[in-house]
């Protein structure tokens, strides 16, 4: 099974000078943990929950910031013709729970852990990401 076949395709993005606060409100409303950063449709970075708690609110950050400041540039991204298979292992070899989707340099869709998971046949490749993206950590002494 490709991943054209399960990605979301209605995908929101922000660009790079959006505010932090307008990204969140996107997660909030879509109930989603993370949107894409797109100059036009060119995928540059993503911005996560996370990103938002450890580089912005946990730094006493202003919510007003662009996302640029925070967002994880180092982006990974599939191809809708990748196989969930090949994404699962991508997603474990990266430790990312979303996976973006860029076909001719332009976003077309995004892929989430639990999409993989509920795909019948890749339980496994599911299950086997997870076990290795969701490592527990030990905490700081």
């Amino acid at each position: 099974m490709q991943l054209r076949d399960i990605m979301t395709n209605d995908v929101s993005s922000v660009g790079p000078t959006s505010s932090v606060n307008e990204a969140a409100q996107i997660m909030k409303n879509l109930n989603v943990g993370c949107v894409p950063v797109c100059n036009g449709n060119e995928p540059v970075g993503i911005i996560t929950d996370r990103d938002i708690a450890i580089r912005n609110v946990a730094e006493n950050g202003d919510f007003n910031s662009p996302v640029e400041s925070i967002m994880s540039n180092n982006l990974v991204y599939g191809s809708p013709d990748m196989s969930v298979h090949e994404a699962a292992e991508l997603m474990s070899k990266n430790q990312i729970r979303r996976l973006p989707i860029v076909e001719n340099g332009n976003l077309v869709g995004i892929v989430a852990l639990g999409d993989l998971a509920v795909q019948s046949g890749s339980d496994m490749e599911a299950g086997d990401a997870l076990s290795t993206i969701s490592t527990p950590s030990k905490p700081q002494s």
